[in-house]
């Protein structure tokens, strides 16, 4: 009966990664917040004099805009990954690699807004609004492949609006704060076991979990400048307690599951997205080249682990908890770049980043197949008008292949069995924004 617990605990749902997938700062944080940024992969972001979407890594920044300025941005994110299954097994240990379908398409091609307003209401005093996409994918898996247990399909959205002020103390100093309003709403879907690798009369079930929540956040920074060919910043933008209420819904569950409580329920789980700490420099080498660095801190620690808990289901039955671990690390961002004042009208901008993953090797599953990555980035202002640029960037990520290893023997695992799969992945993204003074 105890191994049944620990079942029942562990299968509800096989898909219960999500939430911490999809939020990874390596994996499936979205740095794509600014198409200027991004063009010389975030060096010096927390510390860029360019525009006012630098008040993402740092709301000191908006003390950029010396008129009301309008910062419209979209970042296209066209993402590969490859599924190679070694092998895979049930829980009972039946093959699953000779009957299983290809996994297809795993993740989705996203597009990424930003909205940036800054309106100045004194000489040295800027308030702000922005709307970003901090966190956010969609990803899945074809239908029986041999994974099944382990993933099928998830996605996320957090949407997260923020109020913003920043204040220039000196001319050499400016502070600034902002006060978030995160919407956060996420699906994690996973087929049931039949115990048979699908091959039961009535074959394997599917189950779904859908939650979502309003929470609240915080930024603060400073910028200093203690020459005029020399900038220094630092943001902080902070953790993000999210309590998600939702639904776990099942259909053709078999008799072993619902005979132990698995069944339709309401559901919570509470987790805490990570803190992000933001340093950046920008130094002047000539009156045209600019060189940037950026060093960013994700506090990924705050998440050890995803614990879902139940209400009592149609049957009366209140499921155990669901667990997974996680055992993130906190990890860094680190970027160099250039940025180039072609002419009056042109600013060339390139750069280099290494993201290092969250993920540890014992826990990495089929949910969190992520890796260390590189990007390579490039990209350009055009000043069409006395008021309004164009901004352009392009950039490819290159993900460390992994490898996905769970033998079963986690207590979590109990009912997805085995796999062994590995994973290439990388992404080309496309991002252009609209820069408008008024």
């Amino acid at each position: 009966m105890f191994k049944h617990t620990k079942l029942v605990a562990s299968m509800t749902l096989a898909g219960a990664a999500l939430l911490t997938q999809q939020v990874q700062a390596s994996g499936f944080s979205l740095n794509d917040q600014s198409a200027t940024a991004s063009g010389n992969a975030l060096a010096g972001a927390a510390a860029s004099d360019a525009d006012i979407s630098f008040s993402y890594w740092n709301p000191a920044l908006l003390t950029n805009a010396t008129e009301t300025t309008l910062y419209i941005s979209g970042a296209l994110i066209v993402p590969t990954m490859d599924v190679t299954v070694n092998s895979a097994a049930d829980p009972n240990g039946n093959d699953l690699t000779s009957t299983a379908t290809d996994s297809g398409d795993v993740v989705d091609s996203t597009l990424v807004p930003s909205i940036y307003l800054a309106v100045p209401i004194s000489k040295n005093t800027v308030l702000g609004v922005s709307l970003n996409v901090p966190f956010g994918l969609s990803g899945d898996y074809d239908d029986g492949w041999a994974g099944r247990y382990h993933s099928a399909e998830s996605s996320i959205q957090d949407i997260a609006l923020a109020f913003s002020a920043a204040h220039r103390v000196a001319d050499w100093m400016s502070v600034g704060a902002s006060f978030q309003v995160h919407k956060a709403e996420v699906q994690l879907d996973a087929e049931t076991t039949d115990f048979a690798a699908g091959g039961s009369i009535d074959g394997d079930g599917y189950g779904s979990l859908k939650g979502d929540d309003i929470a609240y956040g915080y930024a603060v920074g400073f910028t200093l400048t203690p020459t005029d060919s020399t900038r220094i910043g630092v943001g902080y933008r902070s953790e993000i307690d999210i309590v998600a209420e939702g639904d776990a819904t099942y259909s053709n569950v078999g008799n072993t599951l619902t005979g132990l409580g698995v069944d339709n329920a309401g559901l919570e789980s509470e987790n805490t997205l990570p803190s992000v700490l933001s340093f950046g420099l920008e130094q002047g080498i000539t009156d045209k080249l600019t060189f940037g660095a950026s060093a960013i801190l994700t506090g990924w620690s705050s998440m050890p682990e995803l614990r879902i808990e139940f209400e009592p289901g149609d049957d009366g039955i209140t499921q155990p908890d669901s667990v997974l671990t996680f055992d993130f690390e906190d990890q860094w961002f680190y970027s160099v770049g250039f940025t180039y004042e072609y002419s009056d009208d042109l600013t060339l901008r390139t750069g280099y980043a290494i993201d290092y993953s969250p993920v540890v090797d014992e826990y990495r599953s089929a949910r969190t197949p992520d890796g260390d990555r590189q990007w390579f980035a490039f990209g350009g202002t055009y000043q069409y008008s006395k008021t309004a640029q164009i901004i352009a960037s392009y950039s490819y990520i290159l993900i460390d292949e992994v490898s996905v290893v769970r033998d079963g023997t986690l207590d979590e695992d109990a009912s997805r069995g085995s796999l062994d799969a590995d994973y290439e992945s990388s992404a080309h993204v496309v991002s252009i924004a609209f820069n408008k003074s008024f």
